[in-house]
C-alpha cells in the first residue's frame, strides 16, 4: 500500500462517525449569485451530489444579486438599496423574475445532468423547487417604500419534508408569493435563515467569498453565539462575513444547533467542513463544540486511543481498560466534536496534602491555544477543593514544559510516601512539584 492510499484510508477512517452522524440528518445550504456564477460552483454540485448520496436531506436557497445587477445594467434601471435590501419597483421586480427564472433553470440542469468520472457519473437526482414560501411585503421602513421587496411569512414544512423523505433536493429561488397571487423578491441569507429555523434544520451552511470568519488574518474555527456577536460588535468582519455571522446568531437563538460559514472558492471546502473533525470554515454554536468536561464510562475508549500511543513510546505507564474504568473519576477530559482530544488525571494523598497529576495528555494535532493549561488549571482547581497543598507529577519527555508553568524539579523523596514505595527506578522519571 503506497503513501496515498494510507492517507486515503486514514481520510475515510476518519470520516466515517461524521458520514453516520449527517446521515438523515436536514441541512440548508445558501448559495449566494457571486458563488453561482463562480468558477467552482460546478464542484460545488458534485458536492451536493456527493451529500445527497450520503443521505443528507438539503434544501438549497440561492440568491441572484449579480444576476439581477446585470439586467439591471442592460436597461439602465437604477436599483437603489436601503438597511442591505433592495428596493424593488415594477421595473426591477421583472428583472428579479428573469434573473431568478434562468439562475433556477441552470441550477437544475446541473444537478441533473451526469458527468463522467465525477461524484455524479450514474446519479439520477431529483430537484424540486415550488411555491414553498408565502411572503409578505417589508412595506415602508425610514420613509423608504420597498415595493415589491419581501421578507418571509410563512415557509410550507410539511412540503418541504415530504420532498426530502422521497430523496429530492429541495431548490428555493430567493423569490416568494402572497396568498393575493403577488411576487416578492426576497434576501437569499433571509430565506435560508427563515427556512432553516421554520424546518427546525440540523445545520444551516452558508457559502462565503471568504473561507470564514477570521481575526488577525487567520480563520477563526469556532465560535459560540457569545463570541460571534462580539465580533459584530467591533465590526472587524466584510459587509458579508457580518452579514452572515448575524444570520447565525439569529439562526442559533432560534434553535439551530450549528450554523457553518464555508468558503466557496477552495474546492472540497463544503465536503471538508462536514466530514473532517476541524472542518475548512467556521462554526457558529450556542455552545462550543470543544469542552473541557468531567468522562464518564463511554469515554474509556477515547481515553485509551489518546494514550496508547505514548504509553507504546513508553512516554506513559500503561494502564488496562480495568483500572481507566474503575479510576474515571479522578479524570478529566477536553472533547472536541466527540473525540477525546486531551486527558488529565488527579491522585489525591489526602494524608501529606498532595495530589499526583497523571495521565496528563494532548493529542499532537491539537497542541495549541493552551489546553494543555487548561487541563493544569483544572485538576489544579480539584486539587485546592480537596484541600490539597501541592501537586507532583512524574514525567520523561516535559521538564521544560511544567518549568515554564511554576512547577520546580524534587527528588523521589518529595513525592507522597505510598507513590515513592511504586516508583519506577528503571523509568528514572523526573519529579516536580507545585505549591497550591
Amino acid at each position: 500500500m503506497n503513501n496515498n492510499t494510507k492517507s486515503y484510508v486514514e481520510w475515510f477512517r476518519n470520516s466515517a462517525p461524521y458520514i453516520n452522524a449527517n446521515r438523515n440528518k436536514t441541512m440548508v445550504l445558501m448559495l449566494s449569485g457571486e458563488a453561482v456564477a463562480h468558477a467552482q460552483f460546478k464542484t460545488i454540485i458534485h458536492d451536493i451530489t456527493l451529500l445527497n448520496s450520503l443521505g443528507v436531506k438539503l434544501v438549497i436557497v440561492h440568491g441572484a444579486r449579480n444576476q439581477i445587477d446585470q439586467r439591471l445594467k442592460e436597461r439602465d434601471i437604477t436599483s437603489q438599496f436601503h438597511q442591505g435590501l433592495r428596493v424593488t419597483d415594477e421595473q426591477t421586480l421583472a428583472c428579479v423574475k428573469e434573473a431568478v427564472g434562468a439562475l433556477r433553470s441552470e441550477i437544475e440542469a446541473l444537478l441533473s445532468m451526469g458527468l463522467a468520472n465525477s461524484p455524479m457519473h450514474g446519479a439520477r437526482l431529483r430537484v424540486c423547487s415550488g411555491n414553498f414560501v408565502i411572503a409578505k411585503p417589508v412595506g415602508i421602513r425610514d420613509g423608504i417604500n420597498f415595493g415589491h421587496t419581501g421578507e418571509v411569512r410563512r415557509v410550507d414544512c410539511a412540503a418541504i419534508r415530504q420532498q426530502l423523505d422521497q430523496g429530492a433536493i429541495v431548490l428555493l429561488p430567493p423569490i416568494g408569493f402572497s396568498p393575493t397571487g403577488e411576487v416578492f423578491d426576497l434576501s437569499a441569507e433571509d430565506l435560508a435563515t427563515e427556512t432553516a429555523i421554520a424546518l427546525g434544520a440540523d445545520k444551516l451552511i452558508l457559502m462565503c467569498a471568504e473561507k470564514g470568519a477570521s481575526a488577525e488574518g487567520n480563520l477563526i474555527r469556532e465560535l459560540n453565539t457569545q463570541e460571534a456577536e462580539q465580533l459584530l460588535a467591533e465590526s472587524s468582519q466584510s459587509d458579508e462575513i457580518s452579514s452572515y455571522l448575524a444570520a447565525a446568531c439569529h439562526a442559533c437563538h432560534a434553535g439551530i444547533s450549528r450554523v457553518h460559514l464555508v468558503g466557496y472558492q477552495e474546492d472540497g471546502a463544503l465536503i471538508t467542513e462536514l466530514y473532517t473533525r476541524d472542518g475548512a470554515g467556521t462554526l457558529v454554536a450556542v455552545k462550543s463544540y470543544e469542552q473541557l468536561r468531567q468522562p464518564g464510562i463511554n469515554d474509556v475508549g477515547g481515553i485509551i486511543e489518546l494514550i496508547r500511543p505514548l504509553e507504546k513510546q513508553g512516554v506513559l505507564v500503561r494502564r488496562s481498560r480495568e483500572l481507566l474504568e474503575k479510576e474515571i473519576d479522578r479524570f478529566c477530559v477536553i472533547e472536541r466534536d466527540g473525540a477525546v482530544i486531551g486527558c488529565a488525571a488527579l491522585y489525591p494523598f489526602d494524608h501529606e496534602k498532595t495530589g499526583e497529576l497523571a495521565c496528563f495528555v494532548v493529542h499532537p494535532d491539537y497542541r495549541s491555544k493552551n489546553r494543555g493549561d487548561q487541563l493544569l488549571a483544572h485538576v489544579s482547581k480539584r486539587a485546592k477543593d480537596q484541600n490539597l497543598e501541592r501537586l507532583v507529577v512524574l514525567t520523561t519527555q516535559a521538564a521544560h514544559w511544567f518549568l515554564e508553568r511554576g512547577f520546580h524539579q524534587s527528588d523521589v523523596a518529595a513525592l507522597p510516601k505510598g507513590k515513592q514505595m511504586f516508583y519506577n527506578w528503571q523509568r528514572n522519571s523526573s519529579v516536580f512539584e507545585l505549591p497550591l
